[in-house]
C-alpha cells in the first residue's frame, strides 16, 4: 500500500496504493469513539457500557497478552512456485517514473526471485506464499508476539487484485481460522479497484459481513455507547467524492448503511489537510494516516497529529494514527529515494510510537506487518548477501527486534490509557 504522493495520479502507483482525497461525516451521529473493543466476546455479543474496559481491550493469547486497540496492516498477495506455480509480488516490476526524462535514468524490468526480490530486506521465511498454512501460522505467532490484537487484511473483491498480484479473496477463511487460533481478530482494509464507488463498497461490506461476520475472529469495535460494530479501513477513500460517500454513510443517504444490519465504523484515509473536511462531509466515522514516512503527506507527518486529533475530537470522529519502523521502496520505485526513512535500529519507530501516544488515540495502527516492497515490515527478516545484492537487515538486533519493540509500546499504550480513563 503505497502512497508516494509527491506523485501524480498517472504515476504507476495505483497498484500498491496511496492516498489522496478523503472523506466525510455528519453531525449528530452516535458517539462512535470507543472505550472498549469487543475482544473476548464472540461476534455480536456487545459488552455493556461501563464494563471493565481492561478486560475488553486485551486478551491472553498463546504468545502473551495481546491488545485489541493495536491494529497491524497485513498483506496476502505473495506467491511462490511451490504453492502457486510461480512467484507473485516477490518478482515486482521496477515502476517507471511518470516523467520520461527522469525515467530514462533508472533501470526497468522486474526482480528475479529467490535471490533478487522486490524488497530491500529479505524475509526469514524466504520468498513465501501467503497460501502456505505454515507461513500463516508463523505470521499469527509473530503478530501475537508483537502484542497487536487485530490484523487489518488488505482486501479486494472476489476475482480482483492489485496490478502486480492475483486474486486472494479465497484465502480469507484461512486467515480468519489462523487468527482465531491465536486469539487475534481480523478487520478489513478495502483497497481501490477499478469501478470502486460508494455503491460497490456498500456491496463489499454486505458480502464481507454476510460471509465472515459470525466468525469468532471477525473484529468488532465497541463504542462509548456500548454498541459493538464491525470496523473497516477504506484505503484511498479520497478517490470517491464526499457527495458520493454520503449517500452510503449518512443517515439520509439514498442507500444509507446507518441503522441497518450492515452498519459499521468506517475509517477514511487522510492524506492532505483538506481531506479532513471531506471525510466529515462524507459521513465517515474516523480517519487513519497509513504512510510510514514521516513528512511524506500531511496526514503522515507527526507534527500534524495533534491538530488532526483536535479536529476529530470536535467532530466526534476517531483519529487512528499509523506508525511504521521506517520506509524504503527503492527496490520497486528506484527514483523515490527522497521518501526513504532510515530505521536507525528502531529509533525511528519509537519516535513515531511516542508521537502517536502523545495524542491519546483510541486505536493505533502499525504500517505494516509485511509490506516488504515499501520496507515497512516488522515481520522477521534475515541478513542476506548474493552476488549482486546486499539486503538490509535488523542487525545488531535479532530478527524479532521490531516485534519486541511493538510489544513494549503496546503495553505502554495500554498502561497510559488506564490513566487517561481515570
Amino acid at each position: 500500500m503505497m502512497g508516494l504522493r509527491t506523485l501524480k495520479p498517472s504515476d504507476g502507483f495505483s497498484d500498491l496504493a496511496p492516498g489522496l482525497e478523503l472523506l466525510p461525516m455528519i453531525a449528530g451521529k452516535m458517539d462512535r469513539r470507543s472505550v472498549s473493543r469487543d475482544a473476548t466476546a464472540s461476534p455480536g455479543q456487545a459488552h455493556p457500557a461501563g464494563s471493565n474496559t481492561k478486560a475488553v481491550l486485551s486478551n491472553s493469547g498463546p504468545e502473551g497478552t495481546i491488545f485489541y486497540d493495536v491494529h497491524i496492516f497485513y498483506y496476502t498477495w505473495y506467491g511462490n512456485p511451490h504453492m502457486d506455480g510461480k512467484y507473485i509480488h516477490w518478482d515486482h516490476i521496477l515502476v517507471p517514473h511518470w516523467d520520461p526524462k527522469i525515467a530514462s535514468s533508472y533501470p526497468r524490468g522486474r526482480h528475479m526471485p529467490p535471490e533478487d526480490i522486490g524488497s530491500s530486506f529479505y524475509p526469514e521465511l524466504n520468498p513465501y506464499s501467503s497460501r502456505n498454512p505454515d507461513v500463516l501460522e508463523s505470521h499469527m505467532e509473530q503478530i501475537g508476539a508483537s502484542a497487536a490484537g487485530v490484523l487489518v487484511l488488505s482486501w479486494y473483491p472476489p476475482g480482483l487484485a492489485d496490478d502486480n498480484g492475483e486474486p486472494t479473496e479465497d484465502l480469507v477463511p484461512a486467515v480468519l481460522d489462523a487468527a482465531y487460533r491465536h486469539n487475534l481478530k481480523v478487520a478489513f482494509h478495502i483497497q481501490p479497484y477499478r469501478g470502486r464507488n460508494d455503491q460497490s463498497v456498500h456491496d463489499n461490506i454486505k458480502y464481507i459481513i454476510d460471509r465472515y461476520g459470525d466468525h469468532g475472529a471477525f473484529y468488532k469495535f465497541t463504542s462509548t455507547t456500548g454498541k459493538s460494530l464491525p470496523l473497516f479501513y477504506i484505503y484511498d477513500s479520497y478517490l470517491t467524492p464526499p457527495e458520493s460517500w454520503s449517500e452510503f454513510l449518512t443517515p439520509t443517504g439514498s442507500h444509507s448503511v446507518r441503522g441497518s444490519a450492515y452498519d459499521s465504523i468506517f475509517i477514511a484515509l487522510i492524506v492532505e489537510e483538506r481531506h479532513k473536511h471531506d471525510i466529515l462531509a462524507g459521513g465517515f466515522d474516523g480517519m487513519y494516516t497509513y504512510f510510514a514516512s514521516n513528512g511524506f503527506s500531511f496526514g503522515s507527518s507527526h507534527q500534524n497529529w495533534k491538530a488532526i486529533k483536535a479536529f476529530c475530537d470536535g467532530n466526534n470522529l476517531l483519529f487512528i494514527p499509523s506508525v511504521g519502523p521506517g520506509y524504503i521502496d527503492t527496490s520497486i520505485r528506484p527514483w523515490n529515494n527522497h521518501n526513504m526513512r532510515n530505521r536507525v535500529n528502531g529509533r525511528y519507530y519509537e519516535t513515531a510510537l511516542q508521537a502517536a501516544l502523545n495524542v491519546r488515540p483510541d486505536v493505533v495502527t502499525i504500517t505494516s506487518f509485511n509490506e516488504w516492497h515499501e520496507g515497512t515490515q516488522i515481520e522477521r527478516a534475515m541478513p542476506k548477501k548474493t552476488v549482486t545484492r546486499v539486503y538490509l537487515d535488523y542487525q545488531p538486533h535479532g530478527p524479532d527486534h521490531y516485534l519486541q519493540l511493538t510489544r513494549r509500546w503496546a503495553e505502554q499504550f495500554n498502561k497510559e490509557k488506564e490513566q487517561w480513563l481515570m
